[in-house]
């Protein structure tokens, strides 16, 4: 049983809990909860911590969950060290992440086929620059399972998808939407539109509701940072600027509550 917040594992799991470097550079990222930790991909899971109480409680549970040789046993003044929240459920893993490229979100095979095969998904992406916001990005991820979206591309600025508090809000979704960040933001528009993805810039200045567009056919969002919206650049890459009707003195939108409505337009058109 691990009695010290000296161990190097537990060292280990508060940097990743709080550095977005030691994640990157470890390529690992800690979950929280025993939904989260269930619903993990189990040849992903580096180990699984429990707290003293939570094992003696749970026992069959975990073992039947994890390995032994997966299963580290804490005691609990350090497990609560150990974790990111207020009121720790008492189980905690860390879990290896998973790298995607922006071609396996975006397969050509399926811009090209015929979309009237109902097998067939054509793509619904929706594309982040510059978010701020752990809690919209996770809340984003959860609303695009939700949706049907094929995938997440984000800009390289936008905030960490490993963040705690993004895990936290995806609820497990983040296991299964695709998700991916570009170096080149305004580059993958461009390649998006090589593919025949239609990409439409949610903006203050959109000439067509968003209501109006087909969104059956290959469809891309393109969503901007909280503050500030969309780049010029990234806006002006679109192939169309579209709008959702706001009444009272609203000046914009939530940029999950945006993606969202966008989002399940979409979902509605396909249904």
């Amino acid at each position: 049983m691990i009695t010290s917040t000296s161990n190097n594992q537990v060292k280990h799991i508060i940097n990743l809990n709080k550095k977005a470097k030691e994640r990157k550079t470890s390529k690992e990222f800690v979950v929280e909860g025993i939904r989260m930790v269930k619903e993990a991909p189990k040849e992903r899971i580096v180990k699984v911590y429990v707290s003293e109480n939570y094992y003696k409680d749970n026992e069959k549970l975990i073992l039947d969950l994890i390995n032994d040789d997966k299963l580290e046993i804490v005691d609990n003044t350090v497990f609560c060290k150990m974790s990111d929240t207020q009121t720790p459920q008492g189980i905690m893993a860390v879990v290896a992440m998973e790298n995607k490229s922006l071609e396996d979100i975006v397969s050509v095979k399926n811009t090209n086929k015929d979309l009237s095969d109902n097998k067939i998904k054509a793509p619904l992406l929706i594309c982040l620059e510059n978010l701020q916001d752990p809690g919209n990005l996770g809340t984003i991820i959860r609303m695009a399972e939700g949706a049907g979206a094929t995938g997440v591309i984000m800009s390289s600025n936008t905030v960490d998808v490993y963040n705690p508090k993004t895990i936290r809000s995806t609820m497990g979704s983040l296991y299964r939407v695709p998700f991916v960040y570009v170096e080149d933001f305004y580059e993958t528009i461009s390649k998006l539109k090589d593919l025949g993805i239609n990409t439409y810039a949610a903006h203050l200045k959109g000439e067509n509701v968003y209501t109006g567009p087909d969104f059956t056919k290959p469809t891309a969002f393109l969503i901007g940072n909280e503050g500030n919206g969309l780049t010029d650049k990234a806006s002006a890459l679109a192939s169309s600027l579209i709008k959702i009707p706001m009444e009272g003195e609203v000046e914009s939108l939530n940029a999950a509550i945006a993606t969202t409505i966008l989002s399940y337009e979409a979902l509605r058109q396909r249904l």
